[in-house]
């Protein structure tokens, strides 16, 4: 069958015998609008019917686009245009499975050099009781985040949570969701804490200290959440007996690979910053340092490590979830979906829109949608941009699932930190996501302070 050339005549139309079709009201488009929701649908209900969030996730992203491509050679369309497409949406994949994987890996050689042990024991050995430790561990996740970024911080911080009492869930669950929402509060007032923060920045819409100056909005509405939460977190203390729990012994090298780990968020991030190289790849060489450093230890007579073996114990499902709604959202931003937020900004205005995008990011994806009103490239000034930036970074904590941070979580505490669990706190969220927008309104519009 002959081809038809397909003029790019923006995202999702295309040019079938002289016609301009609208990908996203065809039957390819509504096909794979109800294969996203249903794939939501098994999603959010993980616990209900006990399928693994990966499972439905993978096969939505993968099977949109094959129905995509069935649509293409059903009219003889050429499919270079979506070859291209799913060659870039491979990169930013890619850059995000890897940038996991790395973080993942060095968590776990982490836990099998019983850093995180002596940790738990020097957090519990102390006294202190659920609720010290719960602000303490918000703290640590709001002011990690910023330097490393949201989702290692919120991965190494659940599993001290969780090594600390592995059973209490009136303590886990609240301590979880605080975790996930500082974590993202805290990277969402630096340049490179979040994806979407460091999206905004490369794409010039604010400078370095612009991000800065969402402080204020991010701590306040943090604090509010957390505030909320700590209601509910049980009085007591964690159970510890000094006389029978002996001090977790660090083996050799553990304290070295907790160097190398910081080393390496700090090398991806000057890689990005000062070489313009994707984060992952700065990750990959603290990969082969770690590689290098564990030979090293063998060499020297140590009690060494194998990475490989530790790399298995790596959530793959976590790594498959991304893999498959980014997929999904890809397809969803090929098909012109994404492409009617540049409207709804013309009808609702900024303001409304920017608060409405905290709630999109958590349903769909934080980056695709901010990587949609980036290429639609609505005309705002600095503090919209700036509200965006706020809500998009931190509107993903309103589900379990609206943010990397969120995922992590869910599959480091399997079965405890879920969609469920999570949404029956989700109005502390919110009360802390009004704080936000509010404080953000007072010091931007009313102030002028930025």
């Amino acid at each position: 069958m002959e081809h038809n050339l397909v003029t790019a005549l923006d995202t999702g139309h295309v040019l079938l015998d002289g016609q301009v079709i609208n990908l996203a009201t065809s039957w390819v488009g509504w096909l794979s609008l109800a294969l996203f929701v249903l794939a939501y649908y098994f999603i959010a209900t993980e616990d209900k019917y006990e399928v693994n969030k990966a499972k439905p996730a993978l096969f939505a992203g993968t099977f949109m686009f094959m129905l995509i491509g069935i649509f293409y050679a059903i009219n003889g369309l050429n499919p270079d245009s979506l070859h291209g497409e799913l060659e870039h949406l491979i990169l930013e994949i890619a850059e995000i499975f890897f940038f996991l994987l790395v973080a993942m890996t060095y968590i776990e050689t982490l836990i099998e050099r019983g850093v995180f042990d002596l940790m738990k024991y020097k957090l519990v050995s102390k006294g202190y009781t659920y609720k010290k430790l719960f602000w303490l561990t918000g703290l640590l996740a709001f002011f990690i985040s910023p330097v490393a970024d949201n989702l290692t911080t919120a991965l190494i911080l659940s599993t001290v949570l969780f090594t600390i009492d592995k059973k209490n869930i009136a303590f886990l669950v609240p301590g979880a969701i605080n975790i996930v929402v500082a974590a993202n509060a805290g990277g969402a007032w630096s340049p490179f804490g979040d994806i979407t923060t460091l999206m905004a920045w490369t794409a010039n819409k604010g400078e370095f200290v612009d991000f800065l100056y969402l402080f204020p909005a991010s701590v306040i509405g943090w604090f509010v959440t957390a505030f909320l939460l700590s209601l509910s977190v049980p009085s007591g203390q964690p159970p510890f007996d000094a006389a029978s729990e002996k001090k977790p012994k660090v083996l050799d090298g553990g304290m070295g690979v907790a160097y190398l780990g910081v080393a390496t968020i700090i090398m991806a991030v000057l890689g990005h910053q000062f070489f313009h190289f994707p984060a992952m790849w700065g990750m990959m060489f603290g990969m082969a340092v770690l590689k290098l450093y564990s030979t090293f230890l063998s060499k020297s007579g140590a009690n060494s490590f194998n990475i490989y073996v530790n790399m298995q114990k790596v959530e793959n499902d976590t790594l498959l979830f991304f893999f498959g709604i980014l997929s999904a959202v890809g397809a969803l931003h090929y098909l012109g979906f994404l492409e009617y937020i540049h409207h709804v900004y013309e009808f609702s205005g900024s303001t409304a829109t920017n608060i409405g995008v905290g709630f999109l990011s958590a349903i769909v994806d934080n980056v695709p949608v901010m990587s949609a009103i980036l290429k639609s490239s609505p005309d705002m000034d600095i503090t919209q941009w700036m509200l965006v930036t706020l809500t998009a970074g931190i509107g993903g904590s309103l589900i379990s699932f609206g943010s990397a941070a969120g995922v992590g979580v869910m599959g480091r505490l399997h079965g405890i930190y879920t969609f469920g669990s999570h949404f029956k706190h989700a109005w502390t969220i919110l009360a802390g996501y009004i704080v936000s927008i509010a404080i953000w309104y007072f010091q931007f519009e009313i102030l002028g302070l930025y």
